[in-house]
């Protein structure tokens, strides 16, 4: 009884945690996102618009993680399965930017690309900081922590096609590096649904009942 308790004493604190980690890194996100995605209007650029758009889709994720974090290790495996899908959304709506810019060319703003991306950096790695001990907690964490890998990424991305903008005084680097920061965020959708859908596989494999439980991994 007493090992019982203790177990569940000790998952409870692992909840908790992830909770507050999970508000913490949702706020970050969100108040990035209106910065950058007016930033990216402004200074058009297609790349810093697809970081934009993936720090929203980033908080949308963080507040199903922060759903998820009670509830068995099936739904864990589900709602990862829809933070995978989200992650596919947001690369299919860079790939339209980069397609409407293609059509429409123009000269983005390396100034504003360059200071919000490393804004953007700054904070995303205070969030990857704040998730690195929760990466292998369970499918609804570790989900939650290839989001954040995904952003620093993306901002070194962005940064780089700053530099392009800046050398060559042309949009084509912007529009490369969104490219690639769309096969990058397919490539991360993938991953994510593979393992959800792995997760949910074994899930159903087990007897009825032995779900139950929103334990998870606690170490």
């Amino acid at each position: 009884m007493g090992s019982c308790c203790e177990n569940n004493c000790a998952v409870e604190a692992l909840q908790e945690r992830q909770r507050g980690t999970l508000i913490k890194v949702l706020v970050i996100n969100a108040m990035m996102f209106i910065a950058m995605v007016a930033a990216a209007i402004h200074g058009k650029s297609s790349a810093l618009l697809s970081d934009s758009l993936d720090n929203l889709g980033d908080a949308l994720t963080y507040g199903l993680s922060l759903y998820a974090v009670t509830k068995s290790s099936a739904t864990k495996a589900k709602v990862a399965l829809f933070k995978g899908a989200l992650i596919f959304i947001a690369a299919s709506l860079v790939v339209v930017q980069i397609i409407y810019r293609v059509t429409d060319p123009v000269l983005p703003s390396y100034e504003i690309m360059s200071l919000f991306s490393l804004a953007g950096l700054a904070a995303n790695g205070l969030c990857l900081g704040l998730l690195w001990r929760h990466r292998g907690d369970d499918v609804n964490m570790s989900s939650v922590f290839e989001c954040s890998r995904n952003d620093i990424a993306a901002n070194l991305s962005v940064i780089l096609a700053a530099v392009g903008v800046w050398v060559f005084e042309s949009g084509m680097p912007d529009i490369i590096v969104a490219t690639l920061l769309a096969a990058f965020l397919l490539r991360s959708s993938f991953r994510v649904l593979r393992r959800a859908l792995s997760e949910i596989v074994s899930a159903r494999a087990l007897p009825a009942g032995d779900d139950e439980s929103p334990e998870g991994n606690v170490g």
